[in-house]
């Protein structure tokens, strides 16, 4: 009889089990049927944005060449924008920052389908540093998919390479030895090991590229914040100097307070005198004294 129970009880509880199983399993597949129509959507919506983004990057190309002509009436613009970006001046050295004192134009061109790629051009006049007119870096992807990068060899004149830091380091005997660092900007254009997360190409095209003049006018931004502090500055010193002599004005008050208060209790004691002594008068003729 107990052997029966227990058989009945397990069938009871599996048929529950497995029709739990079956739904959690239809769930799943209807899930998985709905994010297929959120995927197809993404993709046609990605489709759709890809179409205006070369709308637009067509659109912007003369303003881009517009703006290009006026910045080249600015001496030392694009050295000025690169230094003070807080990235890229992070690789600049003295050298680098003398050799860009010589370039005079920086271009951006994105890839006809804009995924596949984009170049970055760099014109120099004339300088003592490598024979080069331009200097480019393009990134795009190979047949099987992969970031790639290629970039100019840059032919540097005798003595003026300016790729590597020279730096000195102990080393576990106290002796000290040279060893050599990539931390120059022109190291940049030989280095092809991450070309899909190469930051500084990155920070060019989205972040310098689309408003360089944000980056350039960066120090005359901060002396008109620096003017308003003063301002500022000197607005809370006229509000102190309001403030102190209001305070004596109230301190002088309560003294004058004070003294008026001491001339007060003088006369009311001098009255108070009187009147006794009157007092005292009346009774001694009133007793008959």
């Amino acid at each position: 009889f107990r052997a029966r129970s227990r058989s009945h009880l397990a069938k009871s509880l599996a048929k529950p089990s497995l029709q739990v199983e079956k739904e959690q399993q239809e769930a799943i597949e209807h899930i998985d049927e709905v994010q297929n129509e959120i995927d197809r959507l993404n993709e046609q919506a990605s489709e759709e944005i890809l179409k205006v983004e070369q709308k637009y990057n067509k659109l912007r190309q003369p303003f881009f060449q517009k703006r290009s002509e006026i910045i080249a009436k600015i001496p030392n613009f694009w050295v000025t924008t690169f230094v003070n970006h807080p990235q890229v001046s992070a690789l600049l050295g003295e050298e680098d920052e003398e050799a860009l004192h010589y370039l005079s134009r920086v271009e951006v061109t994105e890839f006809e389908d804009i995924k596949s790629g984009y170049r970055i051009d760099f014109y120099f006049d004339e300088n003592p540093y490598f024979e080069n007119k331009a200097l480019s870096k393009e990134f795009n992807v190979n047949e099987s998919g992969d970031p790639v990068s290629k970039s100019s060899e840059i032919k540097w004149k005798a003595g003026k390479v300016v790729l590597f830091t020279c730096t000195t380091t102990p080393n576990k005997a106290g002796k000290k030895r040279q060893h050599e660092e990539p931390e120059s900007f022109f190291t940049w254009f030989t280095d092809h090991s991450d070309a899909g997360a190469d930051e500084l190409g990155e920070v060019i095209k989205d972040d310098i590229w689309p408003n360089p003049l944000q980056y350039y006018l960066v120090p005359d931004m901060e002396d008109e914040e620096g003017d308003g502090d003063d301002d500022d500055e000197e607005e809370e010193g006229l509000e102190d100097i309001d403030e102190g002599e209001e305070e004596e004005g109230e301190d002088e008050d309560e003294d004058g307070d004070g003294e008026d208060g001491e001339v007060r209790k003088g006369v009311q004691w001098v009255l108070r005198t009187v009147f006794m002594k009157l007092l005292l008068y009346s009774f001694i003729n009133y007793s008959g004294y």
